[in-house]
């Protein structure tokens, strides 16, 4: 992939807690626009490699450019003001505050027109414009999932993170995050999700990374590729 054509460029990243080893090596490009899925057994590397995108984790060595820019150490604060926004797996809401004031939360760090991404948020997830008013600790798994998505969407990203953003949730609210998972990408939201549901992950991804072992073990491009059977990547969990 070119450079002109690249957002997020990652060369050689390797990382670890304490003493432990996680990544080996792990090298990988995104578009803008492009949908990426990290996919892998657990263990594999998979949320280290996103904590290490977004500032969680200090890489031990390698690259991670974004949109012209070496952000490789940069701390959580600084790579979310450059606009990569994370969605983590705790949601990480405030439980007692009403669903508007977390969604405006997510838009006081980078600025802009908080008014105008609020009503945008709310168009995107009717259910939370009903209920805008209602404390967060109110609401369903689902609707929590919705209100931390929201509010990433609030900050405007130039690339969001997701982190398992089906995980523990119902049939119901996992089509309800798949359509707009599609709708966000169809809006030309550049993103890298982590996902276990493999036919979310197949229909929204424009491609995607096998880890295994903190190694990219394979790249498939859904585009190029055209549908991929599931027990190729079905087999990864084996």
């Amino acid at each position: 992939m070119a450079e002109a054509e690249t957002l997020l460029a990652a060369r050689g990243v390797e990382a670890g807690y304490g003493r432990r080893q996680i990544l080996y090596g792990v090298s990988f490009d995104i578009a803008p626009g492009e949908v990426v899925a990290l996919l892998g057994a657990n263990g594999s590397g998979k949320s280290t490699a996103l904590n290490t995108v977004s500032g969680f984790v200090r890489p031990w060595a390698g690259s991670i450019r974004f949109d012209g820019a070496e952000i490789a150490g940069s701390p959580p604060h600084r790579v979310f003001r450059r606009g990569i926004i994370q969605v983590s797996q705790a949601r990480d809401l405030f439980p007692d505050m009403s669903v508007e004031d977390n969604l405006r939360l997510g838009a006081w760090v980078r600025g802009g027109e908080i008014d105008a991404g609020l009503e945008a948020v709310c168009a995107t997830f009717p259910r939370l414009a009903e209920r805008r008013r209602q404390p967060v600790r109110l609401m369903s798994g689902g609707e929590q999932q919705m209100v931390a998505i929201g509010r990433a969407l609030m900050g405007r990203p130039k690339l969001l993170l997701l982190d398992e953003p089906s995980g523990g949730l119902s049939p119901a609210f996992v089509g309800e995050i798949a359509a707009m998972m599609r709708t966000l990408k169809q809006r030309g939201i550049t993103m890298l999700i982590i996902e276990q549901n493999i036919k979310l992950a197949l229909a929204v991804a424009d491609r995607f990374l096998i880890l295994r072992d903190g190694k990219v073990a394979q790249t498939h491009d859904v585009r190029a590729d055209g549908v991929v059977d599931e027990d190729i990547v079905r087999s990864i969990y084996l």
